[in-house]
């Protein structure tokens, strides 16, 4: 086994959904067989579609999952589907290079220390278990500070690092797939796309240590496989996270709030936006997938 880089655009060329497959055509078969039971990282390319005109792509990590398994695309000729586990987003994007640091050694040239292109062309490519830590503890630094306990020595950033890994940085992966970091890493992404503030009604309360009120719900519920995605994710505040739990708001794919009618009273009624909408994040690409909305309205919703 070994870990990857799987590279996907905002508006995926091939049949994407990161936080569950990665499509992908033969060519890179034989290195994601590699990773089969390991761990990957998302790259988002510049391009944010197939359109060789297209900009606007952070050229940045975004998120790590665990690769589970194979299988050959029936429909597309010689492409097959990587399927996914434990997905997590990172509370902040990580990009390619950092003044002179390269996160990934096989992007820079040897030559003259430039961005090896030829190598960055590879949709797919392998990174030594180092490099994979480097990025998971960039990609996660808000989350890490905001669980690390008083023994732990917060960690420094990644042109710091001398050849030996220390213990906090092996441990790095027994964090992530533990629920309460995955929870705090969730928490710290979906509430700062939303700038703390509830989606459904607008508000924002600060209380008197500074932290925000609003909390960060799963439209699909990660008791019945959601994934830990933003796109997976809404800011709530405590009383309308509960109503959506229960089903008694739902979303539509417009984005209109919707009300399971004669279930709540109208003073709660009040509390939601004039304009029966979400406020979104300006940030298309992390706003709410169609699929978990759907998911949210077929399973849980009560209207």
């Amino acid at each position: 086994m070994t870990k990857a880089v799987l590279t996907t655009k905002v508006n995926p060329t091939y049949d994407d959904l990161p936080e569950e497959r990665y499509h992908f055509p033969g060519t890179y078969l034989g290195q994601i067989e590699k990773a089969i039971g390991d761990w990957i990282i998302y790259y988002e390319p510049r391009r944010i579609s197939g359109d060789l005109s297209s900009r606007g792509g952070r050229q940045s990590y975004f998120a790590t999952a665990r690769l589970l398994s194979i299988e050959r695309d029936h429909i597309h000729k010689n492409h097959y589907y990587a399927f996914v586990a434990d997905y997590l987003e990172f509370d902040h994007a990580v990009p390619f290079k950092e003044g002179h640091h390269y996160y990934e050694s096989s992007l820079q040239r040897k030559n003259d220390g430039k961005t090896n292109r030829g190598a960055f062309g590879r949709a797919v490519r392998l990174i030594p278990d180092k490099e994979y830590d480097l990025i998971l503890q960039a990609g996660f630094t808000k989350s890490l500070e905001a669980t690390v306990d008083e023994n732990q020595t917060l960690p420094v950033t990644p042109y710091e690092l001398g050849e030996e890994m220390t213990h906090y940085e092996r441990s790095i992966i027994e964090r992530i797939v533990a629920r309460p970091f995955r929870d705090v890493a969730f928490a710290v992404s979906v509430k700062e796309v939303y700038q703390d503030t509830c989606a459904m009604t607008g508000l924002k309360i600060i209380n008197g240590g500074g932290r925000a009120e609003v909390q960060a719900a799963h439209i699909q519920p990660v008791s019945q496989n959601g994934p830990d995605s933003i796109r997976n994710g809404i800011a709530l505040s405590g009383t309308v996270h509960w109503m959506f739990d229960r089903g008694l708001v739902s979303i539509d794919d417009d984005y209109s709030i919707l009300v399971a009618m004669d279930r709540l009273p109208d003073t709660v009624m009040r509390l939601l936006n004039e304009n029966r909408r979400l406020i979104l994040p300006p940030r298309t690409d992390v706003r709410p997938h169609r699929h978990y909305l759907n998911y949210h309205r077929e399973n849980i919703f009560k209207g």
